[in-house]
């Protein structure tokens, strides 16, 4: 510990953590005295840290995600490491096109793109593509077989920093759109003929049990309360607590199969569609978002590819250089069909630089007006503006909205439509009430920088510069470059106010560490206690003029561990019956010795590849994982299947069924307590979800 830096970027510095962690490294790999074989390791459970680590173009650079236990029991902690130079050389051999050099840094920045379209925090999926349908089997696929169509790569990051998006090439993207569109009507009639099928299962399976409970009970009809009451088992022969536990598990399990047979879509019968029948396009754009009239279902085209080609560009600003727009949002509900993209030459696509807004601001764009969430987060003065009926963004608050199911099984899984935030409007309403605040609060709501820690002992402590920023009538910031860190230094207000206190009395450095939650043990040391202390200082990070999208000079690559044998091949979802493929056939399963590129430690051990996305490597055409080690009590094991997005603006829950669309189905239900707004680039904890640095939403 003695050796470690520690750079704190808390919920009132703008950004989401995963996206504030990799501009550091960004940065800090476009000094001149980086050191090429510095290894990071980002600690996360967001899918999103996998796709910002292959942009880094980093070669020694792991994930650290938290296994999630079935359970619920958190006895011991379960992680899964994810390798990012394995998962990069899974990329190269299933992106491999045959007769055309490849250059495998561009071609990972392609596969990141075309990734987006599968949905995140910022715009929703293209109606054709979903992840349990393996998805990005089928982009990988098509990018293949459109590459040399296109006449090169999609994205070209080293203009990333164009104001005109000419690092985005948009008729290889339209002939990329072209080709998946040839799939878009087969994968939708094969959702509504899976989706059939298993509705008429659902509803015979249902047909059965209501006639076996009329028979059992006489048809003698019961209220919703009495599936509440039981008679309690009294027995002596049994212990007490038993039966107390057991009659709380049949209690949990009657009151779960009530919940989950009325969110339930296809069991009571909720779920229409018509995606199949011809004209299914134009009418989900009349029926979907109310156009009605064929102009205006061209219009609501147009308007709908462009904010999504916008969303597009502005994403990969973000992952491989820097916010673009602080208030930029995706405004429909919907996205476009693969079919819809078309001439998009015609659009030009720019970006105005804003401020981000305050953390109070954000919170009330992005909160859900329960008490028991704006207790902790809000001032009772802004909480107050969501239920109030005087206050003119009340209206932006529902208790009641609509859910439309979309063609997904459980109303849980449907998009949210919860009603766009009017930023000038939310201003505006905070502006007035601004005056209520205490000077905690106004403290709490001002934006801040970056700071960083260091002990006495360690070197970077006692430069100049850094000395510097910790004096009395330190003003200015000053540059520091060396071989550990690079940066902006500036004085700290808290470091000045108590640099006082330890050059009188060091023995009231123990107050500053003392917690009462902790439990204090006395360690005898030989280090001086005046070593130990913690000095800080605002940290800017140095601004990476051009970001370097390759592998830098003089960095050791690891060998190479992965060769064809490794590739397990899968067809694509729409090309075979039935929801799922049979188990692929392998002709060789090499037993190679996974090497690091530093000597592994005992524990380390190799193990074979599962398959399918963000699972164990060897993943089909998907490809997308990484070796991933499951590290606890029980060594290594397989890594979690499935991508859960996040809730966007407009409120996306992207489950796991099939894309039906259609009209009807829908309905007003109350907003349930777990109803949170997308979150922006602000959030508290520094992340989408307010849990920290590495988990945000």
């Amino acid at each position: 510990m003695e050796r470690h830096q520690v750079i704190l970027s808390d919920a009132n510095v703008p950004g989401e953590g995963e996206h504030k962690i990799m501009s550091f490294i960004r940065a800090q790999r476009s000094m001149e005295n980086y050191d090429p074989n510095t290894r990071h390791c980002l600690h996360g459970h967001d899918a999103d840290l996998i796709m910002l680590a292959l942009a880094s173009h980093e070669v020694h650079i792991s994930i650290l995600r938290e296994f999630d236990n079935p359970n619920g029991r958190i006895p011991a902690r379960f992680y899964q490491f994810v390798d990012i130079w394995v998962l990069r050389e899974y990329l190269e051999l299933e992106m491999k096109t045959p007769g055309c050099k490849q250059d495998t840094e561009r071609l990972i920045d392609d596969f990141i793109f075309i990734c987006f379209l599968t949905g995140n925090d910022f715009i929703p999926r293209i109606p054709s593509l979903e992840i349990n349908e393996f998805a990005v089997d089928l982009l990988i696929e098509v990018y293949k077989t459109t590459f040399n169509k296109m006449g090169g790569y999609m994205v070209n990051t080293d203009k990333i920093k164009d104001k005109y998006g000419v690092y985005l090439e948009v008729t290889r993207l339209e002939k990329f759109f072209h080709e998946l569109s040839l799939c878009e009507e087969k994968i939708l009639l094969k959702r509504y003929e899976l989706q059939e099928k298993l509705l008429h299962k659902i509803q015979g399976e249902a047909a059965v049990n209501e006639w076996a409970k009329g028979e059992d009970r006489g048809e003698k009809k019961t209220s919703f309360a009495q599936h509440f009451f039981y008679p309690v088992e009294t027995s002596l022969e049994r212990d007490s607590d038993d039966v107390v536990r057991e009659n709380t598990r049949e209690l949990w399990r009657t009151v779960s199969d009530i919940f989950c047979n009325k969110d339930d879509l296809f069991k009571n019968g909720a779920c229409k569609q018509d995606k199949i029948r011809p004209g299914w396009k134009s009418r989900f754009y009349r029926e979907k978002l109310g156009a009605e009239t064929s102009k205006e279902v061209g219009r609501l085209q147009t308007e709908m590819v462009q904010k999504y080609l916008e969303g597009l560009c502005w994403m990969l600003q973000c992952y491989f250089s820097e916010v673009p727009s602080w208030t930029w949002c995706y405004p429909f509900y919907y996205a476009p069909f693969a079919s819809d993209f078309k001439c998009l030459s015609r659009f030009n696509i720019s970006f105005t630089m804003d401020k981000p807004l305050r953390p109070f601001d954000q919170l009330m764009a992005v909160l859900p007006p329960q008490k028991n969430v704006l207790s902790c987060a809000l001032p009772k003065c802004y909480s107050k503006l969501m239920g109030c009926e005087e206050s003119k963004i009340q209206m932006s608050y529902p208790t009641e909205f609509e859910i439309d199911p979309d063609g997904k099984r459980f109303l849980s899984q449907g998009i949210a439509k919860l009603p766009f935030i009017d930023k000038e409007l939310l201003l505006s309403a905070t502006k007035m009430v601004e005056k209520d605040l205490t000077e905690d609060e106004m403290a709490r709501n001002n934006a801040r920088q970056e700071r960083i820690f260091l002990r006495n002992s360690q070197s970077l402590a006692n430069t100049a510069a850094f000395v510097a920023t910790i004096s009395d009538n330190a003003q200015k910031k000053l540059w520091i470059d060396t071989s550990e860190i690079g940066g902006w230094f500036s004085p700290d207000e808290k470091e000045v106010q108590s640099s006082a206190l330890r050059k009188n009395k060091v023995q009231h450095a123990w107050s500053w560490i003392r917690d009462p939650d902790m439990t204090v043990r006395h360690v005898t040391s030989s280090v001086p206690l005046c070593e130990c202390l913690i000095r800080s200082a605002m940290f800017f990070n140095p601004e990476a003029v051009k970001p370097i999208s390759r592998l830098l000079d003089n960095v050791i690559v690891p060998d190479k561990t992965i060769t064809e044998a490794d590739i397990r091949k899968r067809p694509l979802w729409h090309t075979y019956p039935g929801p799922r493929p049979r188990p692929p056939h392998v002709t060789h399963r090499p037993e190679t010795q996974w090497r690091a590129s530093t000597p592994a430690t005992p524990r380390e051990e190799h193990k074979l590849a599962g398959e399918g996305w963000l699972g164990r490597g060897r993943g089909s055409a998907a490809a997308a994982t990484a070796d991933t080690q499951q590290i606890g009590p029980s060594g290594y094991g397989r890594g979690s299947q499935g991508v859960q997005m996040a809730q966007s603006r407009g409120g996306r829950f992207d489950g796991g069924d099939e894309w039906a669309g259609g009209g009807g189905g829908g309905g007003t239900v109350k907003r349930p307590e777990t109803e949170a707004r997308p979150v922006g680039l602000w959030a508290r904890g520094g992340g989408r979800r307010g849990s920290g640095p590495a988990r945000a939403r």
